[in-house]
């Protein structure tokens, strides 16, 4: 089943369910998706890792918002962002642990023999290829900075 399909069936059922919070968020997944499509030039749909780079911006981005709104003192509009990026998380994979990520890592360094800060680069291409969808660019990014740096 595609997320597509997935997302319709979600969708159905939080209408049924009257539940709006989840609703708005599975709405905002198919409005993505069906931008994402019309852009792409592709006749047959997205690719797998094409949906699951989507479905992490929106988590990323509803994330971002709640982040700016705790700053600024409003629980009541960060509360309904994180329950979004909850519901949109259900479509991802299970993501790595830091411990997993850091050795992951550890390998990618090992492989690359980065050295220092100016490999940076090097590493998180590969970091970023192989954790794709497992893990938080941001995440991995510190983990690297703080691994090269040593």
């Amino acid at each position: 089943m595609s997320l597509q399909e997935q997302v319709m069936v979600e969708m159905k059922a939080a209408m049924r369910a009257k539940d709006s919070a989840k609703l708005e968020a599975l709405r905002a997944v198919k409005s993505a998706i069906l931008l994402a499509n019309t852009e792409s030039s592709s006749k047959d749909g997205l690719t797998e890792e094409e949906e699951m780079k989507l479905l992490q911006k929106l988590v990323k981005q509803r994330k971002e918002s709640a982040e700016i709104y705790k700053e600024q003192g409003r629980e009541d509009l960060a509360e309904p962002e994180l329950k979004q990026a909850e519901v949109i998380e259900q479509f991802l994979p299970e993501q790595m642990s830091e411990a997993e990520i850091e050795a992951k890592v550890d390998e990618i360094i090992a492989k690359t023999g980065a050295t220092g800060m100016q490999d940076m680069g090097k590493v998180m291409g590969m970091a970023t290829g192989e954790l794709a969808g497992k893990a938080d660019g941001k995440t991995i990014s510190g983990i690297v900075r703080k691994k090269l740096a040593n």
